[in-house]
């Protein structure tokens, strides 16, 4: 976390924590049964981690996004979902909460005035239903055509399903993994066909500023 601070600051990255499940032989991508009070504590000690060391080198924390398993058990549970938001609404009313657009936290955050960037997911694939569909081994992609993929979305709002139908979908924020192999040319294949098309790349509180007529 300090080298990852530090590196934040050199290169003007915004800071986000990206709490999850104390799973780390698994990645953070089993789930672990266990209360909702006590998984929001351990949210907001990892949040809380982060938070500090953008302290000690003057970056002030930005976003937060849950991780893996615990990002899709939020996501369908809509009392998880409120207990989650509260936590985080009470540590920072500015944090910005990323989320699925089909998840139960999207309008949650929204009623409560949370702001929150809907995320639109690169590497994953999509099922009717508007949700990914989660898996823990992923294969190499082609940047080529997870870059086509993520163009399409911005410019028709549309994204394929496994189920082989178009669906629409809505989202201020692209996001692929750095776990998935190749993730940097992944990342400098959408950058570049988005840009190449005339799509601008802007932070994600300007975004929301800009999509809520600069009510935040």
């Amino acid at each position: 976390m300090d080298r990852v601070t530090r590196l934040a600051k050199e290169h003007g990255v915004a800071l986000g924590a990206h709490p999850g499940y104390n799973d780390l032989q698994g990645f953070g991508r089993r789930v672990i049964a266990a209360r909702h009070d006590e998984l929001v504590n351990d949210i907001i000690y990892q949040v809380g981690a982060l938070h500090e060391f953008g302290r000690r080198h003057g970056v002030a924390l930005s976003h937060v996004k849950p991780h893996g398993a615990l990002y899709m058990e939020i996501a369908k549970d809509e009392a998880f979902s409120r207990s989650f938001l509260e936590a985080i609404n009470s540590i920072g009313r500015e944090l910005i909460v990323f989320c699925m657009g089909s998840s139960k936290t999207y309008p949650i955050a929204r009623q409560m005035g949370q702001p929150v960037a809907r995320e639109f997911y690169a590497d994953r694939d999509y099922d009717r239903s508007g949700s990914i569909v989660f898996t823990r081994q992923v294969e190499r992609p082609s940047p080529e055509k997870l870059a086509e993929k993520c163009l399409r979305a911005c410019a028709e709002g549309k994204v394929r399903t496994v189920e082989g139908d178009d669906i629409d979908i809505e989202f201020e924020s692209i996001c692929f993994h750095s776990d998935t192999p190749g993730a940097l040319d992944v990342g400098t294949s959408i950058r570049a066909r988005l840009t190449d098309a005339g799509i601008r790349i802007a932070p994600a509180r300007d975004v929301l500023d800009h999509n809520n007529g600069g009510s935040r």
